[in-house]
């Protein structure tokens, strides 16, 4: 039998119950795939993030409930605030390496700065599962990794009411849904019943399409974000290019001890 911690955080949310939960587990090196799955799925989060120390750096993974996904925000966040605020970490920041490439984390002015990859999304014709599983015609679709939805108001995100059985239809990880904020830059929601997550409560690497988005619609580079879900997040964004900035804050919920 093998003793591993596990530590639950969430992220995006400086309030306990707020934000996205992730699962951190540290490893000293790697479980076989198919236990890490069953600890996710066992979880029932929405992701599971493992990581493995390699020198200075880590690698780490990310599982749903159902499938292993190769980008992650929330877990990302919830492992870097493990690492500094459980493990002692003292470096400048702390360098990820995983199978989306190098990313890169920081604290500073009270937030953990992610640095991810940017994605653009090509503008397309809506399908119909689309709008019938929001309820909704958006007045623009995009697709990227996930398709991306642009509604007129933040009233129309809030009032969304999923078919989530015609969403898992589409041929894409997830639906992300957004529109410009009351209170903010912009607003978004975020689907994907193929993965076993039939709403996301914050999803970092949704802003890997959508800090671009807004960027270039709202002509600005540093966006202020909420993902307006019932836990509902705050993000903090920067248009870098090729990267993108995405800031939080973290909180840890619990902690203890996984026996596999």
């Amino acid at each position: 039998m093998i003793k591993i911690p596990m530590y639950q955080v969430d992220a995006f949310t400086d309030k306990l119950f707020g934000g996205n939960a992730a699962a951190v587990c540290p490893l000293e090196k790697w479980l076989d795939d198919g236990t890490m799955q069953a600890v996710a799925e066992e979880n029932n989060l929405s992701e599971t993030a493992f990581f493995v120390p390699r020198g200075d750096d880590f690698e780490i993974r990310w599982f749903t409930p159902k499938i292993e996904i190769h980008l992650a925000g929330h877990p990302t966040l919830a492992t870097a605030h493990v690492i500094y605020e459980h493990l002692g970490f003292k470096g400048e920041r702390i360098r990820f390496l995983s199978r989306s490439g190098e990313l890169l984390v920081e604290r500073k002015d009270g937030l953990l700065l992610m640095d991810f990859p940017a994605y653009e999304a090509a503008p397309v014709a809506a399908p119909g599962d689309l709008a019938r599983g929001l309820g909704k015609e958006p007045v623009e679709t995009r697709l990227g990794r996930d398709y991306l939805a642009v509604f007129e108001s933040e009233s129309d995100i809030l009032g969304l009411a999923p078919d989530f059985a015609a969403l898992a239809k589409l041929e894409c990880l997830g639906i992300i849904v957004t529109a410009p904020g009351n209170a903010s830059d912009f607003v978004s929601r975020f689907f994907a019943p193929r993965a076993g997550i039939l709403e996301d409560p914050v999803t970092g690497s949704a802003h890997t399409l959508l800090i671009p988005y807004w960027a270039h619609r709202l002509k600005k580079n540093a966006l202020h974000a909420f993902q307006v879900s019932k836990r509902r997040g705050e993000l903090f964004c920067e248009y870098r290019g090729t990267r993108v900035g995405i800031g939080g804050r973290a909180v840890t919920y619990m902690t203890g001890t996984i026996e596999v």
